[in-house]
């Protein structure tokens, strides 16, 4: 044990002694530059204002010396290691120049730019006749830059002034002073200044004045009345071009749905001209129907030109999903003054294409597989931009170690959906959103067969509705949604298993469920500058509900309808899933996520049908334990006489999962997380003791944790990760935590506990 700690002291001593060397191979005469500093002397500012001022002025010295880890810069000794490669390949080249990073010489130091960037920024803060030293120490072949700022006294806004003359255009920059960022009290700010003329040119744009832009607009800045005040006041240039004072209104509209790129100039006859309300099409394919442009266009003959609407066009029509360019184009109209006439030329899509896809995951206590996914799509199929997509899948999952060892499931089905971009309903609705609305009618047949058990075929049919009122909320409605589940081949060994547990059963019952569903979901998490984004989804799931009151089904009663001699389900079911993101520096995130569900049938039925149940474990849930396997509560489920562990689902869940992820090197990061969560019957069952839920269900909750590398090639994310349980909620009350029992040197534990995960994505 000591020769092992020696080994490790003579390691460290070696690397510390190499990393001293890093100033060895500096050119002759030179220093390697080691950082700078920035201080800021000034009485009047406070000590939270100093250091804030100069975190940010030393975030603008260049150059950036070598990255420094522990002390050390271990880049800088790569690439002093690796010495001048003698070719453009090979171990060396690629460790100096990929892996390695030059020494940054103090020679590259310009101390006075620094100067000038440092006075420049902060008298665009408002701290005017802003005093700026630099100096430089040197030792032991390297150099620091020290920065001095003498910033006095910030000046303030004392009063702004909107431009005041009596045209059109100045009238309408002055109707904009009601939301002005330039507010008096506050300090000036240059970059204030820049992002006021563009709110003032954003709110032009939606009154018409297309040529306008923000350079128009001039700033005059008065800093000699008042104490350590200014007086601002807007006005617009007097070299302001005629066209950009104008407000113009919209006069043709056409457009052209087979464009093509590669030509120059658009040819077409007189018979392809086809004229439809307000606006022209020039397509000699008769490719789309007219009213496919009249839902995407917002523009109309005699409106005002407005930015809003120019937007929600494009915008449209890329969200068709039928058009791989979209250009715009607006011209003056020489035909009546003041109007501009609009082009849009649309590039098409290939109408026919097929996809593949190729799934895979594996979780060492559960089952390993993949499933392939061949969709044949076929756009603008009804010359309305639908889409129509018939797809093909199978797969296999394997058991390869545990309990389930042998008893493989497999898959084979095929399903078709139509997909109409607009909400195909009894009454006209109108939307004013840049994403189209779409109505999704869908078709769907699954035959899967679990060996040595059962076979399960499995029929869907949906017609709803997909839309979002922006970027970051999505809202799906199915007006109806059927599944029908039929058992087929129930083996004689299955069958002994039910005859010993009746609950076994319930899995290969015939199901018809049918009823409206409805999700919402919000995110954030495309706003990659935001430290703290967000995932919220909820689903509402509506089974028989009417049927069964208008039926006045009461199962336990006896009183149980049929359709199509299949007993229909009757429930109300509620999921919520939220997810919170928190950046940790530039590599870093802690990511958290909780899951809430709860299912009450009722009426019809006694239990929520097997496919609807909450079930918990595996892959993307708890990972220290085998996929639906966990619960319900402190129930275990027992091994059947072939060594089938059957899936535990329940009415009831909650689930709190965290982990850190961060970057390693190059493609690979790294992850410690941890799991914790359970399901719950809500009524008592006679074959599952300690399944109800109780006022003690926080005692029956289970905890894993681990730790996982993750794969990141671009196009998708391997994940890997191993975890093992630290608290099992079916052992007995006062031992469920079993973090003492905890012994990686033991195979036998390593056997029972180690659960190693490999999948595709991340978990949440």
């Amino acid at each position: 044990m000591k020769t092992k700690y020696i080994k490790y002291f003579i390691a460290l001593s070696l690397f510390f002694a190499f990393g001293c060397s890093n100033t060895k191979y500096l050119p002759d005469g030179d220093l390697l530059f080691t950082g700078s500093s920035v201080t800021v002397k000034d009485s009047v500012l406070k000590k939270k204002e100093k250091k804030a001022l100069e975190n940010e002025l030393k975030t603008l010295l260049r150059p950036k010396p070598n990255k420094k880890i522990f002390g050390l810069r271990p880049k800088l000794l790569i690439y002093n290691l690796a010495g001048e490669p003698k070719k453009e390949k090979g171990i060396r080249h690629w460790l100096r120049t990929k892996v390695g990073e030059a020494p940054v010489l103090f020679s590259k130091v310009d101390l006075d730019y620094n100067v000038a960037v440092l006075r420049n920024f902060t008298e665009n803060k408002g701290y005017f006749k802003t005093r700026v030293s630099a100096d430089s120490t040197a030792k032991n072949k390297k150099a620091t830059a020290e920065y001095t700022i003498w910033p006095k006294r910030q000046y303030k806004i004392k009063n702004v002034q909107f431009p005041a003359d009596s045209s059109d255009l100045g009238k309408a920059i002055a109707q904009t002073n009601r939301l002005t960022l330039l507010k008096e009290g506050e300090p000036y700010n240059l970059e204030v200044i820049k992002i006021e003329r563009e709110r003032i040119d954003a709110r032009l744009k939606e009154k018409g004045y297309y040529y306008f832009n923000p350079d128009y607009i001039l700033a005059q800045v008065d800093s000699t009345k008042g104490d350590y005040e200014v007086n601002i006041k807007l006005k617009i240039k007097d070299e302001t071009p005629e066209k950009a004072a104008i407000a113009y209104k919209i006069n043709k509209i056409v457009v052209y749905p087979n464009f093509s790129i590669s030509k120059d100039s658009v040819t077409y006859k007189k018979e392809d001209i086809v004229q439809y309300k307000d606006f022209t099409i020039i397509d000699s394919a008769n490719t789309f129907k007219p009213s496919v442009f009249d839902r995407a266009l917002y523009f109309k003959k005699g409106d005002l030109y407005n930015r809003k609407n120019h937007n929600l066009s494009l915008n449209r029509f890329v969200n068709l999903g039928t058009f791989n360019f979209v250009k715009n184009e607006f011209k003056v109209s020489d035909s009546l003054k003041n109007t501009l006439d609009a082009y849009y030329y649309l590039t098409l899509l290939p109408k026919k294409f097929i996809r593949v896809e190729v799934l895979g995951k594996t979780n060492s206590a559960g089952f390993t597989g993949s499933e392939i996914n061949v969709n044949w799509n076929n756009r603008n199929v009804f010359r309305g931009a639908e889409l129509l997509t018939v797809s093909v899948f199978g797969g296999a999952d394997f058991q390869l170690s545990g309990e389930n060892k042998g008893q493989n499931i497999y898959k084979l089905g095929t399903e078709t959906s139509l997909t109409w971009p607009r909400l195909i309903t009894p009454f006209t609705i109108e939307s004013d959103q840049e994403f189209v609305p779409r109505t999704k009618a869908t078709v769907r047949y699954e035959y899967q067969n679990r060996t040595q058990l059962y076979a399960l075929n499995s029929f869907k049919t949906s017609f709803g509705y997909i839309w979002k009122s922006n970027i970051r909320k999505e809202h799906q409605l199915n007006v109806v949604d059927i599944t029908y589940v039929s058992p087929n081949n129930v083996t004689a060994e299955y069958q002994a298993d039910i005859d010993a547990d009746a609950a076994l059963g319930k899995v290969i019952e015939k199901q018809l469920i049918f009823g409206p569903t409805y999700s919402y979901t919000f995110t954030n998490t495309m706003q990659k500058r935001k430290k703290n984004t967000f995932y919220f989804n909820t689903e509402v799931d509506l089974a028989g509900n009417i049927t069964g009151l208008l039926k006045g089904a009461n199962a336990k009663q006896g009183d149980t309808i049929k359709i199509f001699d299949v007993p229909f389900s009757q429930y109300v079911k509620i999921k919520a899933d939220f997810r919170h993101y928190l950046k940790l520096g530039k590599e870093g995130e802690l990511a958290s996520r909780i899951i809430l569900g709860a299912g009450f049938a009722y009426g019809n039925s006694t239990t929520l049908p097997t496919t609807k149940q909450f079930v918990v474990g595996g892959t993307n849930s708890i990972r220290a334990f085998r996929a639906r396997s966990l619960g319900p509560g402190s129930y275990q489920a027992p091994l059947t006489s072939n060594s089938f562990l059957p899936d535990q689902s329940a009415d009831l869940k909650l689930e709190f999962n965290t982990e850190y992820r961060a970057k390693i090197y190059g493609l690979m990061k790294g992850a410690l997380f941890v799991d914790a969560g359970n399901i719950w019957l809500l009524n008592a069952d006679p074959d599952k003791a300690v399944a109800e839920i109780s006022k003690d269900f926080m005692k029956e909750i289970a905890v894993g944790a681990g730790a996982g590398l993750r794969f990141d090639f671009s196009f998708l994310i391997l994940r890997t990760d191993l975890a093992f349980p630290l608290r099992k909620p079916y052992l007995t009350e006062g031992q469920r935590w079993v973090i003492d029992d905890i012994d990686f040197g033991s195979g036998s534990w390593r056997k029972e506990n180690l659960i190693l995960n490999i999948a595709i994505g991340y978990p949440f």
